[in-house]
């Protein structure tokens, strides 16, 4: 391989320069200490592919129902998705009915959920799954049901009761930031005191970000996962402007992701429509990148083997699911090519290249080995397999080494890098 001296010096003080703004001991927040969420959470939520939709007799396949629930469950089991990983199916906004019960507690819909909530926390427990609900920290959810304002501890002890294993906790309808944040906190303690093991998943900095920059080293000591970002759509643009904003806020929101608490850029649309097949390898590789939660949205009953078997990867999972529990980061940005890394266990690597132009056909780029993870990935060699979007073995490449990939417009380029011992031999 020719050697290009100059791009190596360059790309090497460019990851010097990345080094000083994100010290690479910097101490973690202290994390919510309910021992749940150790790596990101994995599962399946209704909203952006089902939203709330509530005729059940026009659409009965498709409303939010106890139907839609179990058929769900049932899938995750048969079709491989509870092995993969994908253990929490979770219920959004729209379950509740209009009005609480004359205990002051939630109810189900009767005639949507008509055996309420606990029946069918039982059947998705009886298929090894866990459960997840919604409920809103103000005066209403933000499709206008009955919020959680003033009920904090009846709610918490409702899911408790119920066997809920996860709580997702919107922000529509607070007043003030102040009782947004009180009510975030309060709603942590509440859970923890009812005895069950329920992970808290929070908008809080999204609600924050428009009046105050949010401090996610506080949101950390009380969530197991927070966004940050509007909804995700069906859209090459919206998974776009979430990296976008991942990337220009990296200096804010990486080093707070570790073990018990992470960063949620929302919900995996892939096997949806809006996406091509490269945008969809974009959303997963991007996704394990940021050690993201990963909530599926979709219809499992209606999904393409193709986006199976690229949410089922079980490569790709390692490294969003990677024990050292590090959130990557953007390296560099060049004409539209851009490279991402993240440290893994065992001094392993995992690298991204998105090819964001849109018009033309594959691009090629340059890798100079010693860029890499910080200079170390490959000193003094290593091996480089290529997950997305095929898999194949590149074999070994000394530090002083380049790697030359094409990536398709939109589409990403994910590779492994593992340090691996061997002789000149080997590398002969």
């Amino acid at each position: 391989m020719q050697l290009r001296s100059t791009e190596r010096q360059l790309d090497c003080a460019l990851a010097l320069c990345f080094l000083a703004l994100i010290p690479w001991g910097i101490p973690r927040a202290r994390a919510l200490d309910n021992g749940l969420a150790m790596t990101p959470t994995m599962g399946w939520l209704h909203w952006e592919r089902f939203m709330c939709n509530l005729d059940c007799q026009e659409e009965p396949d498709s409303c939010i129902s106890e139907q839609l629930f179990m058929q769900m469950a049932e899938l995750m089991v048969s079709d491989g998705w509870k092995d993969a990983g994908y253990e929490y199916l979770c219920i959004d906004d729209c379950w509740m009915a209009p009005q609480r019960d004359s205990k002051g507690r939630l109810q189900a819909d009767p005639q949507r959920f008509p055996g309420g909530i606990h029946r069918l926390a039982n059947y998705v427990h009886s298929k090894g799954l866990k459960l997840g609900i919604y409920a809103d920290v103000g005066n209403k959810t933000c499709a206008g049901f009955p919020g959680s304002f003033g009920y904090y501890d009846i709610d918490a002890q409702t899911f408790a009761d119920w066997g809920v294993d996860l709580l997702k906790f919107d922000g529509c309808y607070c007043d003030s930031l102040q009782h947004l944040a009180d009510g975030y906190k309060y709603m942590s303690s509440a859970l923890n005191k009812t005895g069950r093991r329920i992970v808290y998943s929070c908008e809080w900095p999204l609600y924050m970000w428009p009046l105050e920059k949010p401090n996610y080293e506080e949101i950390r000591q009380y969530c197991n996962h927070w966004r940050s970002f509007a909804d995700i759509s069906d859209s090459w643009q919206s998974v776009k402007s979430i990296l976008d904003w991942t990337s220009s806020h990296q200096e804010r929101i990486v080093h707070v992701a570790g073990p018990g608490g992470w960063n949620d850029p929302d919900m995996l649309v892939i096997g949806n429509f809006g996406l091509s097949w490269d945008q969809q390898v974009t959303q997963m590789a991007l996704w394990a990148i940021m050690a993201a939660p990963l909530f599926m949205s979709n219809d499992l009953r209606n999904i393409s083997p193709q986006a199976k078997a690229l949410l089922q990867h079980k490569d790709v999972i390692a490294i969003n699911q990677d024990p050292l529990g590090k959130q990557g980061y953007q390296l560099r940005k060049v004409s539209n090519l851009e490279l991402w890394e993240r440290p893994l266990a065992g001094l392993a690597w995992a690298i991204a290249v998105i090819n964001w132009q849109e018009i033309g056909g594959p691009r090629s780029y340059t890798i100079s080995i010693v860029s890499l993870g910080r200079g170390v990935a490959c000193n003094p060699a290593c091996h480089i397999t290529q997950l997305l979007p095929v898999k194949r073995e590149l074999g070994f490449y000394e530090w002083t080494s380049e790697l030359k990939i094409r990536i398709n417009p939109t589409g990403t380029v994910l590779l492994r890098i593992e340090k691996k011992s061997h002789t000149s031999e080997t590398l002969l």
